[in-house]
Formats: C-alpha cells, sequence, structure tokens
C-alpha cells in the first residue's frame, strides 16, 4: 500500500506575516565624542567671553549667569538700579551670541498685540478681502524687555505663554517662534511707582535671576575712560544660532554626579517651609521653590561648568548658582523681614549646609 505523501508543517500566523525591518536606532554618542564637544565648546564659549568683555568691565559673574540661562535654554530677569549696564548688557550679548534681538520699552499702556502682533485687513486688486498676521517685536531670538514690571497683568500674561511654549496664540491662530528663543528681561527695584510687581507665575519662568551691582572703583574708571572717548569698543560676532541649539544640546548631554544631585534636592527641599528642618524657613518663609527650581539648577550647574571648561558640574557650582536660582521663587513674611533675616544670607546658609 503506498504511503500517503507527509503533509506540509503548518505554519503558524507569525510565521506567515512578513517579517519588518528593525527600525534603524539612532548612534548614540559615545563619552569621547562628549569630550571632544565640550573641549571644542569651552573654546568657542571663551571666544565670546572675551568678546563682551570689550564692552562690559567688571560684570564678569553676571555676565557668565547670563550665558548659563542661554545656554540652559531659559531666560533670565536683570535687576538693577538705572545706568548699571543692564541694556548694553543684553545688547552685547545679542552680538557675541548672533541671535537677532528686539527691544520692548513697558509702559503701564503697552497692549498684548503691541508684544505678539495683530491682524490687519488687506483687499487685493480683484477686491478680495483677507487678514493678514503682522508679527510683533517677540518674534526675534533674543527680546529685551526692559522694565517688565511696568507692564499691565494681561500683557505680562501674553509673553509669559511666549516664554513657556515658545509661541503665541493671534486670534485662534498659533504662531511659532523663532528657535532659540530667550527673554532678558530688566527691572528697577528702586521706583515702584507705576509698576505691576510681577506674579509668582511669571517669576518662575526666568530661569535665573541677576543682580548687577555697581561697579567697583577700578572698574568704573575703566567705562569712564572707554565711555567717554572719540570711540567706543563694540563685541564682535563669535557665536551664531545653530551653535547655540548645539551647545544647549551638549549641556543636556552633561554628566551629572550623584552627589550633585542630592545637593539640588537637599537645597530645594530645605527652602520648602513644609518640608525643611530649618527653624528660619519654617517661621520666616512665606512659600518656596517648586520642581522649576530643581530643573533650573540641573541644567546651569552644567552650563557653569561647560563655561569654566568642565565636563562635569561639582557641588561647588549648586553653591554659587543657589541665590539665582532660588532668590525670586521664594518670598519673606512681613514678620521675618522685620526681625532682619534677608534671602541672600539664608540662601547662603542653606546651599553651605546642602553641599
Amino acid at each position: 500500500m503506498a504511503k500517503k505523501p507527509a503533509s506540509p508543517a503548518k505554519t503558524t500566523s507569525a510565521a506567515r506575516k512578513p517579517r519588518k525591518a528593525a527600525a534603524p536606532k539612532t548612534p548614540s554618542l559615545t563619552a569621547m565624542d562628549v569630550v571632544e564637544a565640550a573641549d571644542i565648546a569651552t573654546e568657542r564659549l571663551a571666544a565670546t567671553r572675551a568678546s563682551i568683555g570689550k564692552v562690559i568691565y567688571g560684570l564678569e559673574d553676571q555676565v557668565e549667569l547670563c550665558l548659563a540661562a542661554i545656554l540652559s535654554g531659559g531666560h533670565a530677569l536683570l535687576v538693577g538700579a538705572p545706568g548699571l549696564a543692564k541694556t548694553k548688557l543684553v545688547e552685547t550679548l545679542a552680538i557675541a551670541t548672533g541671535l537677532d534681538t528686539k527691544r520692548i520699552q513697558f509702559t503701564p499702556d503697552l497692549m498684548p498685540a503691541d508684544i505678539l502682533g495683530s491682524e490687519v485687513l488687506e483687499e487685493s486688486a480683484g477686491g478680495k478681502r483677507s487678514f493678514r498676521f503682522i508679527q510683533g517685536p517677540v518674534f526675534c531670538r533674543l527680546l529685551m524687555a526692559d522694565e517688565i514690571n511696568r507692564a499691565s497683568p494681561r500683557t505680562q500674561a501674553a509673553l509669559l505663554q511666549a516664554m513657556q511654549e515658545h509661541h503665541v496664540t493671534v486670534a485662534g491662530q498659533r504662531y511659532d517662534l523663532p528657535e532659540p528663543f530667550h527673554v532678558l528681561a530688566t527691572q528697577n527695584p528702586i521706583e515702584q511707582e507705576g509698576t505691576y510687581p510681577l506674579p509668582e507665575a511669571q517669576l518662575d519662568r526666568f530661569l535665573l535671576r541677576v543682580d548687577i551691582p555697581y561697579p567697583q572703583r577700578g572698574d568704573e574708571r575703566e567705562i569712564l575712560l572707554a565711555t567717554t572717548g572719540a570711540s567706543e569698543n563694540r563685541a564682535e560676532p563669535v557665536l551664531s544660532p545653530a551653535e547655540i541649539l548645539d551647545l544647549q544640546a551638549l549641556v543636556r548631554r552633561m554628566p551629572v554626579g550623584e552627589k550633585v544631585v542630592d545637593a539640588i534636592l537637599d537645597l530645594v527641599h530645605l527652602a520648602r517651609p513644609e518640608e525643611s528642618d530649618d527653624k528660619d524657613v519654617q517661621a520666616g518663609v512665606s512659600w518656596g521653590p517648586g520642581p522649576r527650581a530643581g530643573q533650573a539648577l540641573m541644567l546651569a550647574v552644567r552650563a557653569r561648568a561647560l563655561l569654566q571648561g568642565r565636563l562635569a558640574p561639582s557641588t561647588e557650582d549648586v553653591a554659587v548658582l543657589a541665590e539665582p536660582v532660588l532668590k525670586h521663587r521664594m518670598a519673606l513674611s512681613f514678620a521675618a523681614r522685620a526681625d532682619g533675616l534677608t534671602l541672600e544670607s539664608l540662601i547662603s546658609r542653606l546651599a553651605a549646609k546642602a553641599a
């Protein structure tokens, strides 16, 4: 009797389906690549600081903070009395970093459309009417918001969306801002008449607060000689927007040790009255920093390390950046201020304890 031919083996449904080709993996950046990129970045940033130093005298620490804010992809609030070169600093930073800049002089009557832009009705040659959007000054890469606390809350809210979302909405239509986008705002702490204090939500959007001090005698001598002659020094362009984006990506790839992460967490939690074991914080702080403070520190310590030619940040960076990160994210009660407690001294003590 003839044998039946063997039946072909049954194939599973998985085997019958054509196998999809594996998606190509993005090559991971090796440690050597980061080191080489950091070496190149250090040279470029040193040249940038040298270009700024031709115009700005005695504000090396403040220049470093402003550059750290830009490298971190954030915004900075410059606070100081009139005439301390806040505007000049922003203009010089714009030239050296290659970021196109626009300036808004904030006044109480400034409207959101004056910042964001507005739609205008146009009529074509054929009689057809249509709306066209005209961009406001916010459409730039480095916006100087001069005396930002003079704007009304409505206008401040319009700028807040641009700072946080990097786009604006006009007549229900979204318009993206160019990248990178940074706001360097100035604020005069002396004259308070006709001002609208920035709400806590908007203050929290500033990565760093940069206090501009009066110049030392030697620095002021250089300022007098350099600015009252027949000609003045000017900064030279060094970086470009594309380089800024590459530097921001490099900052986020820089390693952060566990000791630094713990110092950041300790500092943020020590500054919160609900969680701190410090008696002055418990009794004298009305509200403390939120998670954005920790995020700002994580980015800023990396940026500071890169600016100083180091590959990884240290706890010293946390201590140095504690005040610029926390000062505008905390508030003292009236009783604490009456007793002589200051945010500067409190943050300095908390930073020393955390580090």
